[in-house]
């Protein structure tokens, strides 16, 4: 795997992720109400001199709520991604303009994550993330197995503080 240029010499990746699926659920169900919404208007079109002109409309206006209700949720969730490294916590999303924030292990706090009931049907969770500075408290919403998550973090966190506590000097 080619080494990121926003890595450290040293740090390398661990977790990749993308919000978990259940977060399309919605924006599905939408896209198959409007498919339905568009067939029934163009049956029930009556024939007649304009009714392909209408039924061309329709199909256009299905086409153009399905681009708006579909494609924008979809491209958001693969636009979002939480990646742990070796050294930090990675938070990217966006899909016109990027945000990012990144939390150093080495700031970290502790680490928590909630699951309720549909959260443990599906395999998804919030982690919550404390640490010390200025923001103080990032939550990441719909993770995806998010007890691995929660245990893989909070290992590296241990191994990035081991790390830094032989690096530093010992004081008289």
């Amino acid at each position: 795997m080619a080494h990121d240029a926003s890595f450290a010499a040293d740090e390398e990746s661990v977790l990749l992720l993308h919000p978990h699926w259940k977060v399309l659920i919605r924006p599905v169900l939408v896209a198959i109400l409007v498919v339905i919404a568009v067939l029934v208007v163009i049956v029930i079109i009556p024939s007649g001199s304009h009714a392909a002109l209408e039924r061309l409309v329709a199909g256009a206006v299905g086409i153009l709520a399905l681009m708006l209700w579909l494609i924008a949720p979809v491209l958001r969730w693969q636009t979002t991604s939480y990646e742990l490294t070796t050294r930090r916590l990675r938070v990217r999303t966006g899909v016109l303009t990027r945000h990012g924030r990144d939390i150093p292990l080495a700031r970290v706090n502790d680490v928590s994550f909630e699951r309720g009931p549909l959260d443990r049907l599906l395999g998804s969770g919030r982690l919550v993330v404390e640490s010390a500075g200025e923001h103080g408290q990032i939550i990441l919403t719909e993770i995806p197995r998010v007890e691995q998550v929660h245990s893989a973090l909070f290992r590296l966190v241990e191994e990035e503080q081991r790390r830094l506590g032989r690096q530093q000097p010992t004081q008289p």
